[in-house]
This record gives structure tokens, sequence and C-alpha cells, in this order.
């Protein structure tokens, strides 16, 4: 079976996360989004946890739907982990996520980290031990589980940041390198920028939303061909398997908040090539700049732009529904006017969100939208968009090619 998976998310437990992020509006918003399987989030916090042993009942070997729910949308387990620590003379802050198959690796994940810290304070919590030790912990609760370095990119919290992140897995992890088989891309970059690095070819690319709110559920995605159980997911990720792992669902990336190097204080936006001509300094202020996701590649790529290795999974660049419709009227994604029209054309209808932008033909998709949205669902389809980029956490601004006569940027698939 299709099944399309968002494994990344956090509850209403984090910190900067809506209220709404329980597990019933999580599977409320994931079926609006045609998500077939969607993270629990934020498993080591004791309160979400217990709401999520009464709510959630067994479904297929090692994931969950909620109790009362007749199939519909399914639970894995998982969470989000930071650690951040000293090495080799450096402050390192990395975070990862962590899939588990059962309640009961739950409770002996939990169990060893309260060791370590206390798990209430966030849905995601802070320790002060090496990554590599995280590794061991969670693979001695379970060797089913999985762990899996989040966003992998971003400068401040992520094992390849430039601020904070090391210059491979392998030296990061240690001798636990050997069961990381797997990076989040994260919104700020996409696989081919990660296809340049010969290190990452024997890693498999996912692709998560990391919501923190319920619409921004389904911004990224993996999609799987395979039974619905745990160790089919995890297998088909750990195998770099191109008949069960059909798919990421991807940002753009340059609309990602650190595409680019820059200074949001002082508002300046960069090019990699263009900080080389500032020596890594505002050109405002003097100060440092955040050096970005597309900077960091450069810096650590083995191959040339554009190249395609072997055995590379799929991928399609998306926007979110309520953007596109934001941007063919003018408006804010956030007004009445698009919320208005994506609840008559999503929620009201039952009509997923992910099937408009990615599957529906044209001709059904004029009998439920108006023109202008139909085109420019269609023109993002066919990546004729124009993006500002990202930079020092302020997101891309994009919009939707008005003159089609421009050469449109077209995905690899």
């Amino acid at each position: 079976m299709k099944i399309v998976a968002d494994l990344h998310v956090h509850s209403k437990f984090s910190r900067a996360t809506s209220r709404d992020m329980d597990a019933g509006t999580i599977a409320l918003w994931a079926g609006h989004k045609g998500i077939d399987l969607v993270g629990t989030g934020d498993f080591t916090h004791p309160e979400y946890l217990k709401e999520l042993k009464k709510i959630l009942r067994p479904s297929a070997d090692g994931l969950f739907t909620p109790r009362g729910a007749k199939g519909g949308v399914h639970f894995m387990l998982t969470t989000e982990v930071s650690n951040i620590y000293s090495y080799k003379g450096r402050t390192r802050r990395i975070h990862n996520v962590l899939l588990a198959p059962s309640f009961e690796a739950v409770d002996r994940i939990n169990r060893a980290l309260s060791r370590f810290g206390r798990l209430d304070y966030d849905g995601r919590p802070m320790f002060g031990f090496n990554a590599k030790d995280l590794v061991k912990l969670v693979m001695d609760a379970s060797p089913l589980c999985m762990v899996i370095p989040a966003h992998a990119w971003t400068p401040w919290y992520s094992v390849f940041g430039s601020n904070s992140g090391f210059d491979s897995i392998e030296e990061c992890f240690e001798e636990q390198a050997v069961h990381i088989h797997a990076i989040e891309t994260g919104l700020s970059s996409d696989p081919p920028m990660n296809w340049r690095l010969d290190a990452l070819d024997r890693i498999t690319l996912v692709s998560n939303s990391d919501a923190h709110s319920p619409e921004k559920l389904g911004r990224e995605a993996n999609v799987f061909e395979c039974d619905m159980r745990y160790e089919d997911i995890v297998s088909a990720i750990k195998t770099k398997d191109r008949g069960r792992f059909l798919s990421t669902i991807e940002f753009f990336p340059e609309e990602g908040k650190y595409h680019f190097d820059g200074h949001r204080n002082c508002k300046v936006r960069l090019s990699p090539q263009q900080t080389g001509q500032h020596d890594g300094t505002c050109p405002v202020c003097g100060g440092p700049l955040t050096i970005g996701v597309l900077n960091r590649v450069e810096r650590l790529a083995t191959r040339r732009e554009g190249a395609v290795p072997e055995n590379v999974i799929p991928f399609k660049h998306l926007i979110p529904l309520k953007e596109i419709m934001a941007d063919v009227l003018s408006t804010g994604a956030g007004t009445v006017k698009v919320d208005r029209l994506y609840t008559e054309a999503v929620i009201e209808r039952g009509v997923p969100e992910l099937d408009i932008l990615v599957d529906m033909p044209e001709k059904e998709l004029r009998r439920l939208l108006p023109e202008g949205i139909v085109q420019g669902v269609m023109k993002v389809r066919d990546g004729m968009v124009d993006i500002e980029p990202g930079y020092d956490g302020e997101y891309g601004r994009i919009s939707i090619r008005r003159d089609a006569r421009q050469s449109p940027q077209q995905t690899l698939f």
C-alpha cells in the first residue's frame, strides 16, 4: 500500500508550539493533509506520554491509531532530543529524531534519559552528554529503534551545522555511526544538495515537517509502498530500498529560513560567493554572519553541483496550498479569504491537500478550485517559481511566475 509519512512533529508540550498539537488534532489535520502515518512527537514528555497511552491503541505491528477510530491515520512513536556538549574545544548542539516500536521501548528510553536530566520541562528535552552516547542508549532500549539526525544542515542545532556541528557523521557519532542509516534534509536543503557529498551515498535522505502547528503538517514528507508496519517502514529507510521508499516531498530549499547566509538584524542576505567577498562579516555592522545551509554544503561538497549518484530516492518540490492561494490572491496565507477558500476546497469536501498538490489531474482541479489557483498549482508542479532565499531565521519569499514564457525550474524527477 502507498503510505505518506511525516515522522517528525512536536506536541503542545514543546516550546513555541501550538496548544492544538495533541494526538487528536494531529490525526485530524493529518487527514486533511493526506498523511497516512504521522509521528507522535515528544514521547519523552511524561504528561504527553500519559495522553498517548490513553488515546492510542495498537493498530499494526509497532504502530497505533486513536481509540475508536476505524482505519484512518496511523501513529509512530517518535520524539526529538537535543544534545549540547563540548567536544574538541567547541560547543556542539545536535538534534536527533528517535523512532520507537512500542511503549515498552519508550519507557526504557525515558528511564535511561531521566538519569541525565528532567524530561518534563520541554517536549524536546536537552541533555549535556555526547550524541554518540544517545545512540547507544536508544539502541540498548531496543535494536528496532532508529536514530535520525534532525534537520541535518541548520546552522545552530544539527550534525552538519556551521556553528555547532561536525564535518561528518563519523566524526559526530564515532563507533555508533554504524547505527545512523538516514538523515533529515530539513527545510533549507533538498536531496540534490546532499548528493554533492559522497560520504552520504550510503545514507537515506528523509524529509519531515518538524511541525509546531497542525497546519504545518506534511510540508515535507516521505512516500512509501509497503505494509503499514513499523518494521517495514524502518527497513525501507535503513536499506534505501527504492522499491519501498518511493520519494520524498520537499520544500523548495530557498524557502527555508537558513538557506543563504545573512544577518537578520541588518536585513542582509548573501550568497556564499558574496559572503566570501565580505570575509564572513556583515557589510552593514561588521558583525559575524550566520552561515547558511548552501554555504555549508559548498564547503563539504565532494561533487559538482548537479551531480546525481546511483540509487538515489526521487523527490518533488512543493509549496503548501495556502501559500499558493495567498500568492495568487495577493494576500497573506493567514487571512480570512485564504482560510475560507482552503476550508471549502480541502476540509468541507474532504479532498486531501497533498492530492491537490501532487496527483490530481488539472481537469479535476478545475472542478475544485478557481482557475487562478489551478494555474498556480500547475506552475508549482513545473517549478515555475521565483524565490528570495531565506537567511538567518527568516523564511524565503516565494512567488509563482506570471510569465509562462520564462523557463521553469524543473526538479530532476
